[in-house]
């Protein structure tokens, strides 16, 4: 027997363990025919560490975890964590929907402990496409090992790519970044060098900047200046009514990917308070921060707000740095000094360099994009490479929301298996976003098919 074929073959592998392909490992594990197994290079799963503020919470519901709008019956929900732990009855009085970042991080890795396919201090290398003697291909992960200084190969037929998106830094910034110039990802590993700024400016209009601003308001607010520039008009709150949610839903997901790929570039350029703005709560909590500075006449605060206005370029050194911008409505620049500057400016996505042996596989589309097919694939053969979290270009806005990640991996195990494991949800929203006849109108409400 050849030595090739003495060795493993997984059904998928899984290159990162952010939550989506911890969902789908968690599926997978209740999926008794699909062989799989999922790498990540950090020592075990945490989830965003540097943006872990004290208070914050997730912006979709509770039950949006790792499996429960796939499986409700899963052993990894987060009622069933909750019920292991001792807290089901703790939450049940909580009467809160939105539960706390520090809590889904402790879930979610309560959940990859469970789970016998997940290895962290796995670092993927590169990936080949391999032909086996008795001629099938299949694909050939390097693997280095952190801690046993190893390197190994597994083969797989199929490869889920779940890394996530990697912050975003304008490019006239980039040189610049480092001490105290960095991204909000990082920010709660600079806490030491924020607490110790006379001055602290952030750029951005997401959430990310608003919970930094925030933070930075209650544990500095009476004694360091505090900047807040964003290119946005203002600092304006994310859609949250309940007909704009169903945006995130399979039915949107399914009229999106149907369109032109120049009309879904021009939508989503509309459509950035869906998934860009701040939450209602994080606002009305600036508000009152900004307001009890003001009590009894007394400016406790040295702060300033300013909107539609773009940072050009930043001057200076270490902790000397000067900022250039322009109001761009009505043209005027400006300067403002700054000891710290943390930059709110957004994720990307990333196309790992693990992937350039199969770049010449890879489906792209004119502007060097991943040309995603509705199952998730870039490489649409019958071993396939499916792509987490990189397909808003092509799938919508509901991409990074962690309540279609579930149904993202249902779609993803139910093309590798070739059949219906788990059951899809169809027409799951009131609304109709493109036309619909009067025949189909009956069907305009949420069912779940028979198999």
């Amino acid at each position: 027997m050849h030595e090739q074929e003495k060795e493993p073959i997984y059904d998928l592998i899984g290159v990162g363990l952010g939550p989506f392909n911890l969902g789908l490992a968690a599926l997978l594990d209740e999926a008794d025919d699909i062989d799989g197994v999922f790498l990540d290079k950090k020592p075990e799963f945490d989830w965003h560490p540097g943006m872990m503020i004290e208070g914050t919470t997730l912006q979709v519901p509770f039950f949006a975890d790792l499996v429960s709008l796939a499986n409700v019956q899963s052993d990894y929900s987060f009622l069933n964590y909750l019920q292991q732990h001792g807290r089901l009855y703790h939450f049940y009085f909580l009467e809160k929907f939105h539960i706390s970042r520090k809590e889904y991080n402790h879930y979610c890795k309560w959940v990859s402990e469970q789970l016998d396919n997940c290895r962290f201090n796995m670092d993927v290398q590169a990936v080949h496409e391999l032909q086996l003697d008795h001629g099938e291909k299949v694909y050939e992960v390097h693997v280095e090992e952190f801690g046993q200084k190893s390197r190994t190969r597994m083969l797989t037929r199929n490869l889920v790519v779940g890394i996530g998106s990697v912050p975003s830094i304008p490019s006239t910034l980039q040189e610049h970044v480092g001490k105290t110039i960095f991204h909000t990802s990082d920010y709660l590993e600079k806490k030491k060098t924020v607490s110790a700024a006379d001055s602290i400016t952030v750029v951005g209009s997401g959430q990310s900047a608003a919970e930094v601003f925030l933070d930075l308001l209650k544990t500095r607010g009476e004694d360091a200046e505090i900047n807040w520039y964003t290119r946005s008009k203002g600092f304006f709150p994310m859609e949250y009514s309940k007909l704009g949610l169903e945006y995130f839903s399979p039915d949107y997901t399914k009229f999106f990917y149907q369109l032109p790929q120049h009309k879904k570039d021009a939508l989503l350029q509309e459509q950035d308070l869906l998934y860009k703005g701040i939450s209602m709560d994080t606002i009305a909590d600036i508000y009152d921060c900004l307001y009890e500075g003001t009590v009894g006449g007394h400016q406790k605060l040295n702060v300033h707000l300013q909107a539609m206005s773009e940072i050009m370029s930043i001057v200076g050194a270490r902790s000397n740095w000067k900022l250039l911008g322009r109001q761009f409505v009505n043209g005027e620049t400006f300067e403002s000094d700054s000891d710290v500057i943390i930059l709110g400016t957004g994720y990307k996505t990333e196309i790992p360099k693990f992937l350039s042996p199969l770049f010449h596989l890879i489906d792209w589309d004119d502007q060097g994009r991943y040309n995603v097919g509705e199952d998730y694939n870039i490489i649409n053969q019958r071993n396939s490479v499916f792509v987490q979290n990189a397909e808003m270009h092509s799938h919508g806005v509901g991409a990074p929301d962690l309540g279609l990640g579930a149904y993202r991996n249902a779609v993803i195990i139910n093309r590798i298996a070739g059949r219906e494991v788990f059951p899809l949800q169809e027409h799951c929203v009131f609304q109709t976003f493109g036309t619909v006849n009067q025949s189909e109108k009956e069907g305009s409400v949420c069912y779940m098919p028979s198999k």
